[in-house]
């Protein structure tokens, strides 16, 4: 009982620490990284009962091939589920779901979760695992959480001790350095008819400029940079986005380019609860990727740790031998095709601070520890309404050790619409890496270059 008075008393005295004052953790605190928590700060060893396995270095890159479609074989396309979550047998299983998660049950009736055997098939390479044991060593918040110092590549903190560095462990996870892709984005009507919008999206991680300059380090975390291709009345306009690591001493920079005025303008309505193109109001700028840019509008706080079913491994899901109108239908995803395994999530949740605005009053993420990436947001309204559940679907491109995030879904509880963005199954080209891009492409010139129709 003393023990446990002390570790709760020293909790405590940390918590209530200033936000500049938390650094990096301790050299034997970080010494446990690659021992009892893997390189990415996860707990290594499986759970109690063993129906999460322990981790043993992440699917290899051997386990399967790529076809001649540039699409990877799925490694667990033999698995069936080993049963299903439906509204009749909710109760059972509502210990390993979220309050979102247990919503669309009652929302939709004929919702289901198809669960699996737990893969931890998450890995990066080894250069990436060696810059995340330096962070742990060295990173530290700046201007009350907003930013970060003494941060390189991705993870900076991989033993966190507070909400605000698990969030940030999302914003700066490891996607593989630079990536561009086609992908759809779609917002099916109540009775499941959509319009797909096509985009061109590409972005690159200040060190992997072709020109980059560590002597000139400047205050970027990425650039981004969004075409739309299709339909016709959309095509041309793009989005420019330059993603600041500090962003209190400078924010977001973004820009828009207009095809048909042939124009561009700033945007600072590209951040916080400023509307998503082309989503018909149902996806807020940082929406995107379950939760993007700036923390500071919002108190965080750590919940803690649980094991949830989340979508994970959903080689299926992405597969080309479906048409997005076999997966979008009315009210929500063709469940059939979603993947669902327990896996151990960080909680955190975010509460709007006083005399800031945001239409969400209450945000709660749930963000894979062996990814860092979050599988599972809720948004609540002023009145503390549960408004709006996202999903995000981690498919390991293991090939290449990325973890990446493929489909994410949010969906509107109260009107009955959803959003799906990322799917690729009907694209000729996956998603490409490595690509040679300079900060000149980046700029508000090449914005209006790439917008030509």
């Amino acid at each position: 009982m003393k023990n446990a008075s002390l570790r709760i008393a020293l909790l405590g005295a940390a918590l209530s620490m200033p936000l500049h004052a938390i650094a990096a953790v301790s050299e034997a605190e970080a010494q446990k990284l690659g021992t009892s928590l893997t390189p990415m700060g996860a707990e290594k060893a499986a759970n109690a009962d063993g129906s999460i396995p322990q981790w043993t270095g992440g699917l290899p890159t051997t386990a399967g091939q790529r076809g001649t479609n540039g699409r990877l074989s799925d490694p667990f396309g033999s698995e069936r589920p080993v049963f299903t979550i439906t509204a009749q047998n909710l109760n059972q299983y509502a210990s390993n779901l979220s309050a979102g998660q247990q919503a669309m049950f009652k929302r939709y009736p004929d919702y289901h979760m198809n669960i699996y055997p737990t893969h931890r098939t998450a890995t990066y390479p080894d250069a990436v695992f060696k810059a995340i044991a330096g962070n742990a060593r060295k990173t530290s918040l700046v201007g009350g959480g907003n930013g970060l110092q003494d941060f390189q590549t991705a993870i900076p903190f991989p033993i966190p001790q507070s909400g605000i560095e698990v969030l940030w462990n999302h914003i700066t996870r490891y996607r593989g350095g630079s990536a561009q892709r086609n992908h759809v984005q779609a917002v099916p009507t109540a009775n499941g008819t959509f319009t797909p919008v096509h985009f061109k999206q590409q972005f690159t991680y200040r060190d992997q400029l072709s020109d980059f300059d560590p002597g000139k380090e400047s205050n970027v975390l990425f650039y981004y940079k969004q075409l739309v291709t299709a339909p016709a009345r959309l095509a041309g306009d793009v989005v420019l986005v330059h993603e600041t690591l500090d962003q209190v001493k400078e924010p977001r920079m973004a820009w828009i380019y207009n095809a048909g005025q042939r124009r561009v303008r700033r945007a600072p309505q590209i951040a916080y609860d400023g509307p998503y193109p082309a989503s018909d109001g149902q996806r807020v700028a940082d929406n995107l990727d379950m939760f993007n840019g700036a923390p500071d509008r919002y108190e965080w706080k750590l919940l803690g740790k649980r094991e949830l079913y989340v979508p994970y491994n959903n080689f299926e899901l992405e597969s080309p031998a479906h048409k997005y109108s076999d997966i979008l239908q009315p009210g929500h995803m063709n469940q059939d095709l979603v993947r669902y395994e327990k896996h151990r999530v960080w909680v955190v949740e975010g509460t709007l601070k006083p005399g800031e605005r945001h239409i969400y009053a209450k945000r709660v993420l749930y963000i894979d520890e062996d990814t860092w990436q979050a599988m599972v947001a809720e948004h609540y309204d002023g009145r503390g309404t549960l408004w709006r559940v996202g999903e995000s679907s981690m498919t390991p491109l293991y090939d290449k050790q990325i973890p990446y995030l493929g489909v994410e879904a949010l969906y509107d509880l109260i009107n009955g619409r959803y959003l799906v963005s990322g799917m690729t199954n009907e694209e000729k080209t996956g998603v490409e890496f490595g690509f040679k891009a300079s900060a000149a492409d980046y700029t508000p010139t090449a914005l209006r270059n790439s917008g030509v129709r």
